[in-house]
């Protein structure tokens, strides 16, 4: 009996006779598509028939191999993958890939032939048919050996493409393999490390710990009582099934290019160099050299990941066939709760990002038998050991920055953007269609970005095409919209998959699984988004500097870019693992500071590190101009209180004796504004040149010095303010808006610079010296505003910093101070001099 569960009824008779009518033209359509697709299928495999096949190229290979050595083994088979070796070898041979063939054939055909016979007598493949299915591909995998079983494992972590049924099946694969022979592995043993096995080991497992389609592994104890290892034991004759089934696999392979080049012509994705790309990975498994140096690789780049280590390996006990590594007692995944597996992700998923984006070196078949759980902690606090690395790929530079690009530009949803990621992916023709293809990206992307795997991607795309379960119309109609959507990508968006993608898909892929395992609305791209915004702050390559102008600078009206505040204050949260989202959360929310911000004092403690260094590169310029805009706002109002103070016969000021204007009554404020002064200013030579002497008043002094904020400035410093006023309260908000700046003792302090001829006085007012005593002088002027908390919570956060962030904040403090000084001397030099 079937177990799924039964549809609702029909609403009535009309209902009813429309499920009917559809139902027998789905057959219809489905027996003819099935009719088709077979015959093309028959033409396309018996042209294939007919080539002369090869083995997998390896002219630009982005799996990480050993490409130095010509050796073979005592067959003639190379030990690492050489397509001219290996086509040598099987020209020979021709009579054993013909029988592998056909016995592909034997086991493919019978049961692809079944799920189109079900999808055509009842238009779908029903639950109750999946138990039996699902046996019988797990049955046809062991037959057909090795090659296909890793494949299968694959599979067997994919909850959201597989039903469970399937994923139980599948998952026997990951440890029924049947073991070989211990008398076998320790022959291999012997002869592959020269001596008898006691010479190198005192204990050894009498039967294999662990059994895999490749190698199986013991457990064995040091000769010299250093620890226990494991020793990996490569499977006898396994090159030679591995080097036919790649020659199974590539003719697959071309039968599904014909397939694709008669039906949609207008893909340019080479699915033979995809293929090529996954065997040239599996052929260079085998070599076990290349992976100990793999593992001793990874064992370096994870080396700082918390709660994830890579064991060490022994070289000198190490071959092609051999590989002997540090002892782990632990679990595999598989084995694991997923509340487990849900409680490890964070840490597995980092060690991968830091592989991929910061390395470009990573792990390509991450499945849960490769992902153990340690029965206690390390020292460190590690809790996950990565294990079998004979599958490594590497990525370039600039791939890995256009990656970056990408997540950002997918996860805030700017399909603009990624259009232009994909382009230089060489994803997409650089002449491609924007406007058809921006509109698709959304209805493709946007329900994986939500996260959940397969199954949630099905309920999303559904939505989004308004097919209701209960309504048959809107079932059959949204079938057509998406239908014609993807006729739309078929033809008009001629995509290309790069060969790299074959292997780093599978690691995503095979991840992902994992987590969603522990988690069933896991989503890789908004998981992984605080590590690509640390990656922004800290990396200074032309493409990661792009991706991150564009997160913080925007146009408007055509005018210089301007940045944005909040999506500054944003991102910092977001590298800090806090992340504002829209859409339900699907999305990341640019311009939103979540409510669990991090402090000032945390964000300028980030900003000073050495995590930040792109971030301080890029607004370098920015903080120079937004200092500027502060101080000329913070000048033009104080002239008014300077004003005021000094025509106010109540202050202490009115009774100084260098102040000519408080006994003159006859003199207005505005008046007093416009009286011409003597003022020492610096040279017009150059900074360094002997001072000279101007006559301006203060309006046309304030002028030169601060000219007047234009409308974009004006809007600017409004939320500079809103910021300062946000992260130190009201008072420093007041402050940088120039209001109440001018007390008494500010008062006397600028009269008294002003007396003292500051721009002039000194013979280079940027020397060090220099600067410093106008840092004091800032610093007197700012205790005289008179906020005691305000001067606390400052203290404060610079306590928080250690040596090298105060040091590096007292240099960026410095700098900007020359370059105001700087400015101010270049604006005074326009002033006429009379001496």
């Amino acid at each position: 009996p079937s177990s799924a569960v039964p549809p609702p009824p029909l609403k009535n008779a009309k209902d009813d006779a429309l499920k009917s009518t559809v139902s027998f033209t789905e057959r219809v359509t489905n027996s003819g598509i099935a009719s088709a697709t077979m015959l093309a299928t028959a033409a396309v495999n018996s042209a294939v028939s007919m080539k002369t096949l090869e083995a997998p190229t390896v002219t630009k290979s982005f799996i990480s191999m050993d490409e130095s050595s010509g050796a073979i083994d005592e067959d003639g088979l190379p030990l690492s993958y050489d397509s001219d070796l290996i086509n040598a070898y099987w020209r020979k041979e021709r009579g054993a890939l013909s029988s592998r063939w056909n016995y592909f054939v034997s086991k493919a055909v019978p049961f692809l032939t079944r799920l189109v016979t079900l999808f055509i007598t009842e238009g779908k493949i029903d639950e109750r048919h999946f138990p039996s299915l699902s046996r019988q591909a797990r049955l046809d995998i062991q037959d057909l050996g090795p090659t296909f079983i890793k494949a299968g494992q694959m599979m067997s972590v994919r909850p959201d493409v597989l039903p469970q049924v399937a994923l139980d099946e599948l998952g026997i694969l990951q440890d029924s393999v049947v073991p070989f022979a211990t008398s076998e592995a320790i022959d291999v043993i012997e002869r592959e490390l020269g001596g008898t096995l006691n010479e190198f080991f005192s204990e050894i497992s009498e039967e294999p710990v662990a059994a895999a389609s490749l190698a199986q592994v013991y457990r064995a104890t040091l000769r010299d009582g250093k620890g226990d290892v494991a020793i990996k034991v490569q499977r006898p004759d396994i090159l030679s099934t591995v080097s036919k089934d790649l020659y199974v696999l590539r003719r697959a392979a071309e039968v599904f290019q014909g397939l694709v080049e008669r039906f949609a012509p207008q893909q340019k994705t080479d699915y033979v160099a995809l293929l090529n790309e996954w065997a040239i990975g599996f052929y260079t498994e085998l070599d076990f050299q290349n992976e100990a140096r793999n593992q001793e690789a990874l064992r370096d780049i994870v080396k700082n990941v918390r709660g994830v280590f890579v064991p060490k390996v022994y070289k000198d006990l190490t071959t092609r066939r051999v590989l002997v590594s540090e002892w782990i007692d632990g679990k595999k995944l598989s084995q694991c709760t997923p509340e487990q597996i849900k409680n490890v992700t964070p840490a597995a998923q980092e060690a991968f990002l830091v592989q991929l984006f910061d390395a470009g070196f990573f792990h390509a078949d991450p499945h849960p038998g490769n992902i153990l759980m340690l029965d206690e902690p390390t020292p460190e606090g590690d809790q996950l050991a990565l294990i079998d690395c004979g599958l490594m790929a590497q990525i370039n530079d600039q791939d890995r920055d256009l990656m970056i690009s990408a997540v950002i530009h997918l996860a805030n949803k700017d399909y603009a953007a990624l259009a232009d990621d994909f382009i230089n992916l060489q994803i997409l023709p650089k002449d491609s269609d924007r406007n058809t293809i921006v509109p698709l990206m959304d209805k493709a992307l946007s329900p994986y970005v939500k996260g959940g795997g397969a199954k949630k991607y099905e309920e999303e795309l559904k939505k989004l095409y308004n097919m209701d379960d209960q309504d048959l119309q809107s079932q059959v109609g949204g079938f057509q919209a998406m239908t014609q959507d993807a006729l739309t990508v078929l033809n008009d968006v001629p995509f290309s998959i790069p060969p790299y993608f074959a292997i780093l898909g599978r690691a995503i892929v095979t991840l992902e699984g994992v987590a969603l395992t522990g988690d069933q609305n896991y989503g890789i791209i908004m998981e992984s988004y605080p590590f690509i915004a640390r990656k922004l702050l800290k990396d200074d390559t032309p493409t990661i500097q792009d991706a991150l102008q564009q997160v913080l600078f925007t146009n408007s009206n055509n005018s210089s870019p301007e940045l944005k505040l909040n999506r500054l204050l944003a991102l910092l949260n977001n590298a800090a693992g806090s992340v504002s989202t829209k859409e339900g959360s699907a999305f990341v929310d640019l311009d939103a500071i979540p409510e669990d911000s991090i402090t000032f004092s945390q964000g300028l403690k980030y900003l000073m590190s050495d995590d930040a260094e792109s971030l301080r590169n890029l607004l370098e310029t920015e903080v120079d101009n937004v200092v500027d805009i502060v101080l000329r706002q913070i000048m033009r109002k104080a002239k008014d209180e300077l004003i005021r103070f000094v025509m106010t016969p109540a202050t202490s000021l009115a009774r100084l004796p260098f102040n000519p204007f408080a006994s003159n009554s006859l003199l207005s404020s505005s008046t007093l504004e416009q009286v011409p002064l003597p003022l020492l200013l610096p040279g017009q030579n150059g900074l360094a040149s002997t001072p000279s002497v101007g006559v301006l008043s203060l309006k046309e002094f304030i002028d030169y010095l601060a000219p007047k904020l234009d409308q974009d400035e004006e809007i600017y410093s409004i939320s500079i303010a809103e910021a300062a006023g946000e992260f130190f309260g009201d008072d420093a908000a007041e402050f940088v808006r120039g209001e109440g700046v001018i007390s008494i003792d500010t008062a006397k302090l600028i009269f008294q610079a002003v007396k003292n001829g500051y721009f002039g006085g000194a013979s280079d007012i940027l020397s060090s010296d220099a600067v410093r005593q106008t840092l004091n002088s800032v610093s007197t002027l700012l205790n005289g505003l008179g906020n005691n908390d305000l001067d606390d919570s400052f203290a404060e956060v610079m306590n928080e910093l250690n040596e090298e962030e105060r040091q590096r904040f007292d240099d960026i403090i410095e700098e900007l101070v020359r370059r105001c000084v700087m400015r101010a001397a270049d604006r005074l030099a326009t002033v006429p001099r009379v001496l």
